[in-house]
């Protein structure tokens, strides 16, 4: 009898933020993946919270914490044909290297390929040589280098420590002044690796785009246009698949530019690639040559199993032999979007950042963008309202932005309350607006309205670098009372969009199954 080949999947470990389920899901894909070829799949993982340790997963399960020695042990006493690292996050890959250096065979992309991708200094060469555009950037491992590269590539900066998944320790700095005091924190995250500083650009679109390759041929899997701007993590921000504003031109450009990347880092499974486009120009943020937390998402709403196809992919067998050769075309629009846990912690303030904050996600699907991010905003338990009392509070440079919102908000039947900052530019531009009180004008004040459900829906942009008492006490009041608050602009025009697609249409239901029978193209 033919002893059957053994691969080992190395898990995610402990659920926390950034690091979820999203990435176990690919585990237990890949798992069924590898066991339809004829595979003992044995599975590494310490978390009793997910589907990847269930017994009937995998064929053997050793329930052991994700390190070099612990890891080493299993496979010595395994023997198996090979390891994947990219499905569990960061936690594998971080020790992928010194596991390929004790002559552990890691199949799927090479930790080479994946080292070229995390090093800055490495990506930057790689992004040089394809002829592509990153933000301008650079390195600093102490805060007299961080502020001359700063210096150099000019205010604002992101900055952050390299290796790290969900954002962590990740700020946008405006000033020498901040930047000092980040450097002093951020050592102690990761001594050993340097601070990588980036060129924040502002007002840009933010793309995510899912692939898989073979290591000669590559095929997207889904682009997903985020509805905040970039800066705001890809865990935290809305997205909707297929991009809803793109145009076709600036679509296969990123295609283009997805393909040379997964072909020059030799990619063999999946990757993810996360690009910034502004004045149509395309900036790319970041490269993964492993699973993304956006994988599930595509998966469900394209109906491609793709964790499942990058595993048959790693074993030897090539696109076509697993069938999925051209990227799958929807009619339907998918939008995503994001849970956050801030009703439960009442000092936190919810304004979005580069450090991921959600804990999880839903989606919301139909056939036209506005009903599906209502949908998606009743998924997450903020239904929007269709009709009432509309709070607008946002910064100067943002208030051009808001007016024509206020208006077919006000076409829509709702009554329109702002700060007197606001409402007095609303009020040049022809829109009919009540002034209330700011926190520290007296009572009945903005706090006041929220607090007795007076208010229904608030857009609320931050005003300053940092968060002002009076905006922190708004945003706590909504949030505690489930009122939704929209802090992006890119997110109010959605919610007017999803308002205007609720009032005119119905909201048809429809199984996953029902959607991706209408789509012809790959079937799984």
């Amino acid at each position: 009898m033919k002893k059957r080949k053994k691969i080992m999947i190395l898990g995610g470990g402990p659920n926390r933020i950034g690091q979820g389920i999203e990435f176990d899901y690919c585990c237990v894909q890949a798992a069924f993946a590898l066991k339809e070829e004829g595979y003992t799949v044995i599975m590494v993982n310490c978390n009793p919270e997910t589907v990847s340790t269930d017994y009937d997963t995998s064929d053997r399960l050793y329930f052991e914490p994700l390190t070099v020695e612990d890891v080493l042990n299993i496979y010595e006493n395994e023997k198996p044909d090979g390891v994947i690292v990219q499905f569990g996050g960061q936690t594998p890959l971080n020790i992928a290297w010194d596991l390929m250096k004790e002559g552990v065979p890691i199949i799927g992309t090479s930790p080479e390929s994946i080292d070229r991708a995390e090093d800055r200094e490495k990506f930057s060469q790689l992004i040089k040589k394809l002829g592509l555009r990153q933000p301008p950037n650079g390195t600093g491992r102490s805060f007299k280098e961080a502020r001359e590269v700063a210096e150099r590539i000019g205010y604002p900066v992101l900055v952050r420590p390299s290796y790290v998944l969900g954002g962590r320790a990740m700020e946008i700095v405006y000033d020498e002044k901040a930047l000092e005091e980040y450097m002093r924190e951020a050592v102690e995250v990761s001594p050993a690796h340097p601070v990588l500083i980036d060129k924040f650009i502002e007002d840009a679109i933010e793309v995510d785009v899912d692939a898989v390759a073979d290591g000669k041929r590559c095929v997207v899997g889904g682009i997903m246009e985020h509805i905040e701007e970039a800066g705001v993590h890809s865990g935290d921000s809305s997205c909707s698949l297929p991009p809803y504003t793109l145009s076709e031109k600036i679509i296969e450009e990123l295609k283009r530019q997805t393909y040379a990347l997964a072909e020059e880092l030799k990619v063999v499974g999946l990757i993810n690639i996360q690009f910034a486009i502004k004045n149509e120009e395309i900036y790319i943020l970041e490269v993964n040559p492993r699973a993304s937390r956006t994988v599930p998402f595509v998966g469900k709403a394209t109906g491609i199993p793709l964790a499942k196809i990058a595993a048959k992919v790693m074993i030897g067998k090539t696109l076509e032999e697993v069938g999925f050769t051209e990227e799958k075309k929807i009619t339907h629009i998918a939008v995503k979007e994001a849970v956050f846990p801030f009703a439960r912690f009442p000092g936190v303030d919810i304004i979005l950042g580069p450090e991921m904050r959600s804990t999880g996600e839903v989606m919301g699907i139909s056939d036209n963008f506005g009903i599906a991010f209502a949908k998606a905003q009743m998924g997450a338990g903020l239904p929007l309202p269709l009709k009432g009392t509309v709070f607008i509070s946002v910064a100067d440079k943002h208030k051009p932005h808001v007016v024509s919102l206020a208006r077919e908000l006000q076409e829509l039947g709702f009554r329109i309350v702002a700060t007197s900052g606001t409402a007095n530019f609303l009020k040049k531009n022809g829109i009919k607006v009540e002034v209330i009180k700011k926190i520290a004008e007296g009572r009945p004040n903005v706090e006041d309205y929220i607090k007795n459900r007076e208010i229904d829906l608030i857009f609320n942009t931050p005003i300053g670098k940092g968060p002002k008492y009076d905006e922190y006490r708004i945003r706590r009041a909504a949030t505690v009372r489930q009122i939704p608050i929209i802090t992006t602009i890119p997110g109010a025009k959605a919610a007017v969009d999803g308002i205007k697609a609720m009032r005119s249409g119905r909201l048809s239901v429809f199984s996953l199954q029902e959607y991706h029978k209408f789509n012809r193209g790959n079937t799984f």
